[in-house]
């Protein structure tokens, strides 16, 4: 602090004021008596951030002379010469401030006034009047880049930003951020996307996907062919990229127009990450995933059986259901039931083997029954025994077994065949 007032005192001593009022006026030395010759006089206003100042002279009557080479009053900011005038309102219109009001481009303005070793005429001098005016920060800025990213309020010596629903504002005020770490996708199928795409994604972002699958399944990607991530010419990703990880395999960075196409790994859990500097208005990035499992052989067609679903293909976590035909009795390691399930398992085998179909105990008395009937339409005479086993994919009808459905019977102890 100490420091700062002695910067102020050197600054601004000898002729030189320092004017912090939000408004006020200035006089040249001795108004409304002539001012005195061999004079260096310097006014240093300044008001808060967030307004300018505006200067306004409302008498001015100054010696003149050729591009003011005498007396003069020059206006300054940072540095930067805004007006130099000299000179009698009545005489030199040309010179003299007038009706001109004077606007700095920032928070201070400093006003200075120079006269020579004469002043014979007895020039009055000047007065001016200066205030303090806020700035609209949210609509100055032309064709510079805007000062807030969704929404800029102006209040009277500044303004603040404001995000859309579901953004953050990020510590510099300015930049609007999402909080889009943490989402896992465990569906075998599905769509990620960069925030807001095809929008403009946002700023000063860290994104992290995740998608993890039942072990066993494999993770394909398709890129959306619409592909817009911030590159550089030179630098390979600098600012903005995407980046992938499967296991131990890394795929990327990715950025640029050129989209990454299919990406297929060998891994059930997959890692996404995408960064975002804090400029540019690219698009982002869209992909679909899906869910590949080992394959399983295609199970073997069985007598009297069925199997559904019948695929050209089958693979991890795919079903098949087996069941018998009507008078065969489903038999497995001993076991019977009505139905059976195998499940493909992740190192490509089936969760069991294949059944068989067994004819049932009331089927082979049906059998029986119709083999050793007698009558002129019985298949076998009643002294000709039939060995078994005799049977076939047998079907039911009324009134017992239909003539012509046993086929495939084991030969007579005399050598004729069992027929129709």
């Amino acid at each position: 602090m100490r420091v700062f007032l002695l910067s102020l005192l050197v600054r601004f001593g000898c002729g030189a004021e320092l004017q912090l009022e939000m408004y006020g006026s200035l006089e040249s030395p001795n108004f409304p008596d002539p001012y005195p010759t061999d004079t260096k006089q310097n006014w240093t206003l300044s008001v808060p951030d967030g307004f300018r100042i505006t200067l306004f002279f409302s008498h001015f009557d100054l010696e003149p002379s050729y591009l003011c080479e005498y007396d003069f009053v020059k206006v300054e900011a940072d540095g930067e010469a805004l007006a130099f005038f000299c000179g009698r309102e009545e005489t030199d219109t040309e010179a003299v401030p007038a009706q001109r009001v004077i606007t700095s481009p920032r928070n201070s303005l400093t006003v200075q006034f120079v006269s020579d070793f004469s002043n014979e005429e007895r020039f009055s001098g000047f007065v001016a009047h200066y205030s303090a005016v806020d700035i609209d920060e949210c609509s100055e800025r032309g064709d510079e880049e805007p000062l807030c990213d969704h929404f800029c309020h102006n209040f009277i010596g500044g303004y603040y930003c404001s995000c859309r629903y579901g953004y953050q504002l990020h510590t510099d005020n300015h930049t609007c951020r999402v909080d889009c770490s943490g989402a896992v996708f465990r569906e075998r199928s599905g769509i990620l996307s960069s925030v807001n795409f095809p929008g403009p994604y946002p700023k000063s972002s860290d994104c992290w996907y995740r998608i993890e699958l039942e072990a066993g399944f494999r993770v394909h990607m398709n890129f959306d062919p619409r592909f817009d991530v911030e590159s550089h010419p030179d630098i390979s990703c600098p600012y903005d990229h995407l980046k992938i990880q499967a296991g131990s395999r890394e795929f990327g960075p990715f950025c640029g127009d050129r989209s990454p196409g299919i990406i297929r790994t060998d891994s059930n859990i997959v890692s996404i990450r995408f960064h975002s500097d804090d400029s540019g208005e690219n698009l982002g990035w869209s992909l679909s995933y899906t869910a590949t499992g080992s394959q399983c052989p295609v199970p073997e067609a069985l007598p009297n059986a069925v199997m559904v679903p019948i695929q050209s293909e089958y693979s991890f976590k795919d079903h098949v259901v087996f069941s018998c035909q009507p008078g065969f009795l489903l038999v497995q390691d001993g076991g019977t039931s009505d139905r059976l399930q195998l499940e493909c398992q992740a190192d490509g085998s089936w969760s069991g083997r294949p059944p068989r179909c067994d004819i049932t105990s009331r089927w082979q008395q049906r059998l029986l029954s119709a083999v050793w009937k007698s009558g002129p339409d019985s298949a076998v005479s009643p002294s000709k025994p039939v060995p078994l086993p005799v049977f076939f994919q047998l079907t039911e009808s009324k009134g017992g077994l239909k003539r012509g459905q046993l086929a495939g019977m084991e030969e007579h102890q005399n050598g004729s065949e069992v027929g129709a």
